[in-house]
C-alpha cells in the first residue's frame, strides 16, 4: 500500500461491511480494509461468535442491528450506511462489502479513479474469486458464478463501490428484500440515467464454506423467494421503463417444477403412458445444459443436474413468498450458513 495515493482516500470514501458469525473470514475482510485507514462501520445481524468484538478490536464502528424487526441484508446495509454518514458525512463513495469477503490490494484505489473518470456512472463492481473453490462442488460452482463478463453491466453483487449521490438519489436498498436487492437497486440507478460497470480488476476474495448440499439447497429456496419479490415489487412499479425483474426466472422455476408435471399428470388421466415422457423431458434438458456449458466436461453434467434440482428449490421459496404475500406479509429471513 505504499504506493497509495492520500488524495484519493481523505474524507472521500468509507466502508460499511455487513455480517453474522464469520468468525475469521470476518477477521479477513476487516484486516484486508485496515491499511486504507477508511471508516468503517460494521453491521451484525444476532452474531454468537464474538464478531462485533472483533470488529470494534480492529477499529470499525459496530451497530447491532435491531432483530425485533425482519432482517434483510438490504436493511442491514441501508442502517451501515446512515451511520457512516453520520461519520463522515463528506464521502464520495461508500465500498459495500459482506464479511466473508476480503478485499484485494489495490482494489479502493482502482474503483476511485474509475468512478472519478466517469461522472455519469453509479456503481463500479471488478472480479469476485472463491477463496477455496477446490474444498467443494458447490465453491466451485460459485467461483464459476463469480466470474461474469466485464464492462457495462445491469447489476451488480454484495460487493461493490458506490456513489453517495446516487446511492442517495434512489433512496439507497429496498429494507423489506431478502435477496436480489443489487439488481433492484440498481435498476432504480439505471432509470435514473446513472450506469453500472464492471471492470477487470481483482475486487475481493470470497469465503462461501458451502460444504454441504443442504446448504445450496436452502441458498436456491432463498433465491426462489428473492426472484418471487423482487418480480413483485418491481411488476408493482407501474412508471418503470426497464421492465419488472426476475420474470423469467420465475416462470422457469415454476415450469420445470409445477407446470411440466402438472400436464404430464393430466394427460396421464387419458393415457399413463405420457408418464414416461416426464423423465426424458428432464434429461433432454439436462443434456442441453449440460452441452452448453461444455458438455464433456464432468463439472458440466453435475452442474446441469444441480441446476435442474434447484428448480425445484426456487419454486418452493416462490411458494413461501406467495404464502407471505396472501398472509398479508412480505418479509422474512433464509439463512444458509
Amino acid at each position: 500500500m505504499g504506493d497509495a495515493k492520500p488524495s484519493l482516500f481523505n474524507g472521500r470514501v468509507g466502508v460499511v461491511a455487513i455480517g453474522r458469525n464469520e468468525g475469521e473470514r470476518l477477521i479477513r475482510c476487516l484486516e484486508s480494509l485496515t491499511p486504507y485507514g477508511l471508516p468503517i462501520v460494521y453491521v451484525d445481524s444476532a452474531s454468537t461468535d464474538g464478531s462485533p468484538a472483533a470488529a470494534a478490536s480492529r477499529g470499525a464502528t459496530v451497530l447491532d442491528l435491531d432483530l425485533t424487526k425482519p432482517f434483510t441484508a438490504a436493511r442491514a446495509r441501508n442502517e451501515g450506511f446512515a451511520r457512516l454518514q453520520a461519520i463522515a458525512p463528506d464521502m464520495d463513495y461508500v465500498q459495500f462489502i459482506d464479511g466473508d469477503c476480503e478485499v484485494e490490494a489495490g482494489w479502493i484505489e482502482a474503483s476511485i479513479i474509475f468512478l472519478d473518470q466517469h461522472p455519469d456512472a453509479a456503481v463500479v463492481c471488478g472480479r469476485r474469486r472463491e477463496r477455496f473453490p477446490e474444498a467443494s462442488f458447490y465453491n466451485k460452482l460459485c467461483d464459476r458464478e463469480w466470474n461474469t463478463s466485464v464492462g457495462e453491466s445491469e447489476a451488480c453483487g454484495g460487493d461493490a463501490l458506490m456513489r453517495v449521490s446516487a446511492f442517495v438519489a434512489v433512496d439507497g436498498y429496498d429494507d423489506g428484500l431478502i435477496a436480489g436487492e443489487e439488481p433492484e437497486l440498481c435498476s432504480r440507478l439505471r432509470e435514473k440515467n446513472f450506469r453500472i460497470w464492471r471492470i477487470n480488476e481483482p475486487m475481493t476474495i470470497h469465503d462461501a464454506a458451502m460444504l454441504h448440499f443442504r446448504q445450496w439447497w436452502l441458498r436456491a429456496v432463498r433465491s426462489g423467494f428473492g426472484y418471487a419479490q423482487v418480480y413483485w415489487t418491481t411488476n408493482k412499479a407501474r412508471t418503470k421503463t426497464i421492465g419488472p425483474l426476475y420474470r423469467r426466472e420465475v416462470i422457469r422455476a415454476l415450469f420445470w417444477a409445477v407446470l411440466l408435471p402438472a400436464m404430464l399428470v393430466i394427460g396421464a388421466l387419458f393415457s399413463p403412458y405420457i408418464l414416461l415422457f416426464l423423465p426424458l423431458l428432464y434429461a433432454g434438458q439436462i443434456a442441453r445444459m449440460a452441452i452448453r456449458t461444455g458438455g464433456d466436461e464432468l463439472f458440466s453434467w453435475k452442474l446441469a443436474v444441480l441446476n435442474m434440482v434447484g428448480k425445484f428449490g426456487e419454486t418452493l421459496g416462490i411458494s413461501r413468498f406467495i404464502a407471505r404475500i396472501l398472509k398479508g406479509q412480505q418479509g422474512g429471513t433464509i439463512f444458509y450458513k
